[in-house]
């Protein structure tokens, strides 16, 4: 069996070829794509075959697949170009013959209403358009989204969002990681759509409650117009465009499309999933190392 993963030199990519070689795949059956392979040496190193893949260029997306069974196709950064680097990913699939693709949506991709969520409903349109066997991984938000900002947490002494009181179900991309390998190493998911999120859902104000628990500084909620929000986002050395996504994606899980019950992730993985206070004490862990 040989599965491609798409962007391993990223953190989910890096993390899902390691748990696939966690629950015994040889390396030899892994191949990791990059657009820079200098970034994966260490797992060719391993035994891990490494192949170039630029979305922007079929050819080598075509090399890269050449011989793979199943697909683990994470989606591209880029929000403007994601739909179009998708679609040439999944075309060069079918070509290839892969019998599976394994897709990193989001949550309720097929009914949310942002910017990010219709690049994600494109993708999978697109995918049943061309009939190859699929699976949607739709993963809420990762809770290293937050985790990360703890620097600036604590210096502000605030979290800042414009998502009122909805909750989210974050997830660590260690947890997103292991449910793509269980998809892609066991059968039965082919056609299966998984709403994937963490056991304990939070608001942003508990976020701040946690980090003041954790750290022993009062950290506030701040809640702001999406606007205002993409403004000081925009302030903070964030492009604008990236700006006005990040904050209509902050309206998105006001109303609740971040947010998910299904228990889809834990069941997969088979055990809880990693809490919110976990991972921000790992955070603060790791940063004093």
């Amino acid at each position: 069996m040989s599965v491609v993963v798409t962007g391993a030199s990223g953190q989910l990519g890096r993390l899902t070829v390691e748990a696939l070689l966690a629950r015994g795949v040889p390396a030899s059956d892994v191949v990791a794509t990059s657009r820079d392979i200098t970034r994966t040496k260490d797992l060719a190193d391993r035994g891990v075959v490494v192949r170039r893949a630029d979305f922007a260029d079929p050819d080598s997306l075509a090399a890269a697949f050449e011989g793979a069974d199943k697909l683990l196709l994470i989606s591209t950064t880029t929000v403007d170009e994601r739909v179009a680097n998708h679609r040439r990913a999944i075309d060069a699939a079918v070509a290839a013959g892969v019998s599976l693709v394994v897709y990193t949506s989001m949550s309720h991709a097929d009914t949310a209403t942002t910017v990010l969520a219709a690049t994600h409903r494109a993708t999978e349109e697109y995918l049943r358009q061309r009939t190859v066997p699929s699976v949607m991984l739709r993963n809420s938000w990762y809770l290293e989204n937050y985790t990360a900002q703890l620097p600036l947490f604590l210096q502000h002494g605030a979290v800042v969002g414009a998502a009122g009181e909805g909750r989210v179900s974050a997830a660590t991309r260690a947890d997103y990681a292991d449910a793509a390998a269980v998809v892609l190493t066991t059968e039965g998911h082919a056609g299966a759509v998984y709403e994937l999120g963490g056991d304990q859902a939070f608001t942003l104000a508990e976020l701040a409650a946690t980090v003041s628990a954790a750290t022993g500084k009062q950290i506030t909620y701040t809640d702001l117009p999406a606007e205002k929000l993409a403004e000081a986002l925009t302030g903070a050395g964030l492009p604008a465009e990236l700006a006005h996504v990040l904050a209509d994606a902050d309206l998105g899980l006001g109303r609740g499309e971040l947010f998910t019950g299904s228990g889809d992730l834990r069941r997969l993985i088979g055990r809880p999933t990693t809490s919110l206070a976990d991972a921000i004490a790992d955070a603060l862990a790791d940063a004093l190392r």
